[in-house]
């Protein structure tokens, strides 16, 4: 029920943006946004959907997920959020709003390694040997 309802709000929120755009004109810069809100959209939404119940605000270890986008990537909600991101700056013409991301990624990284940390207590070798096939 919370990806659902999490899914149909940034769906309405990335919908409203294109809305924006169209009403405003279509620019180089605004495709370059939508190039990547959609393809970052998508991926974020399937990497909420394949975390399913282990899905938080707070770092808990409630399973160790290692299936589809997973198997690649420990973090691939940050990744694909920050494309959907950079792309609704661009999709608004507010390219200067990209130098939020000297905020974001840092800030990223430390809920990352919180996370990492919450999870190779509770799965020790198992989470290890997950980390090093898997990027960031």
């Amino acid at each position: 029920m919370r990806h659902a309802v999490l899914a149909i709000v940034v769906s309405g929120g990335v919908g409203f943006l294109i809305w924006q755009a169209n009403q405003a004109g279509w620019t180089p810069m605004r495709w370059a946004g939508l190039a990547l809100i959609v393809p970052g959209y998508l991926l974020w939404l399937t990497a909420h959907w394949q975390l399913g119940s282990s899905f938080s605000l707070t770092a808990q270890a409630r399973q160790l997920v290692t299936r589809g986008l997973y198997s690649k990537f420990r973090n691939p909600i940050y990744y694909f959020g920050s494309l959907v991101i950079a792309g609704a700056f661009l999709l608004l013409a507010r390219p200067w709003l990209l130098l939020l991301f000297a905020v974001i990624v840092p800030l990223q990284v430390v809920r990352a390694r919180r996370e990492a940390r919450v999870l190779e207590d509770a799965f020790g070798d198992e989470y290890r040997a997950y980390r090093e096939r898997t990027w960031f």
